[in-house]
């Protein structure tokens, strides 16, 4: 007799003297398809040899693999991870798995990663991608299955949508740093175009400048990662502007914001090579509240996104389509919150 575990689906109908259709029927519980005394042998073969099913198999028999594709553009920003924790959650959860494809940044790769999922016969996708370029994913290329877009849209694609409320978040940052009497604003984002949750954010920030006008002046600088030259003559610009006019030699009245952690982690690096502090030269609020935010300067305040409830909803709307839900594409925008700290209080540095 064979170890448990290590029978096959043929060794049972073997031993019960069936065919391995027969087996499948018994194992995928259409018994009422066979006799009871053919039920029965199977079922005695089943015991007899220890079998047991492969829980992939089973599933793909019913049509469902009980997989759950998640595609991330970088697995290196702290947002793409705590996305993935609380959707990995949620679907281990419903009984799903999830398997991850990292784009690192390449947008070109979209498609490839959608036809790689795809064959290993995924039942949908949650997708943080960039959503631009030649490789761009849309309702065509996910193979007939249902998807749900996390934080970034992707035009063409008429999905759920799962994301921060971008506006209401920049309205709250600014308004904090507006009552703590900054009147000079720079936010600092990557790139923006063809990211909506980059484009939202800067159009929101914009926004925020016109309502507080003409007390407020405000303007955007796009980070490219290259080095900090340009970042760093941001920063100076910014200081001179709050100095215009005062005889004090510290520009407290200037404040950042920034976009996500990666521009944080820059901006963070920029203030030492210029040898400035976070709050007694340059007030600060970041979106994203990574672990060391609370450690660099006097705690940089931040906009913390509820990232584990992002990525649980996220799985959770791809779950119900999954289950047969036919309604609206929906769009669940949900609220920031700030997290105040000593870079965002003048003096505090």
């Amino acid at each position: 007799m064979q170890r448990p575990g290590k029978s096959t689906i043929a060794d049972v109908a073997a031993a019960a003297g069936v065919s391995k259709a027969t087996v499948s029927r018994f194992l995928n519980h259409r018994e009422r398809l066979l006799s009871p005394d053919i039920a029965t042998r199977v079922e005695t073969a089943i015991a007899a040899l220890g079998y047991s099913p492969s829980p992939m198999a089973q599933a793909l028999s019913r049509g469902r693999s009980r997989l759950i594709g998640l595609i991330v553009a970088d697995i290196t920003n702290p947002y793409s991870v705590a996305v993935l924790r609380g959707a990995e959650k949620a679907c281990q959860d419903a009984g799903y798995l999830v398997m991850l494809f990292n784009l690192g940044n390449d947008f070109e790769r979209e498609r490839e990663a959608i036809d790689a999922l795809a064959g290993y016969q995924v039942d949908g996708f949650i997708l943080n991608t960039l959503g631009r370029g030649a490789g761009l994913v849309d309702a065509d290329a996910l193979h007939g299955k249902p998807a749900v877009l996390v934080d970034r849209r992707h035009a063409g694609m008429h999905t759920d949508f799962v994301s921060l409320d971008n506006r209401s978040a920049m309205r709250t940052a600014c308004k904090h740093l507006v009552d703590g009497g900054y009147r000079e604003l720079l936010y600092i984002t990557e790139p923006s175009k063809g990211v909506s949750s980059r484009r939202e954010r800067t159009a929101a920030f914009g926004a925020c400048m016109t309502a507080h006008q003409p007390k407020v002046a405000g303007e955007v600088f796009e980070s490219v990662g290259d080095g900090g030259a340009a970042l760093d003559e941001a920063l100076r610009a910014l200081r001179k502007r709050a100095m215009r006019g005062q005889r004090t030699t510290s520009a407290k009245g200037a404040a950042v914001i920034a976009g996500n952690a990666v521009v944080t982690l820059r901006v963070a690096q920029a203030m030492a090579r210029l040898d400035l502090q976070f709050g007694r030269d340059i007030g600060f609020v970041g979106f994203d509240d990574p672990d060391w935010a609370s450690l660099i300067g006097p705690g940089l305040s931040t906009i913390s996104q509820p990232t584990d409830e992002i990525g649980r909803t996220a799985a959770s709307c791809l779950i119900e389509r999954l289950k047969g839900l036919d309604v609206a594409p929906r769009q669940l925008l949900l609220s920031g919150e700030l997290v105040v700290r000593g870079s965002s209080l003048r003096g505090a540095g």
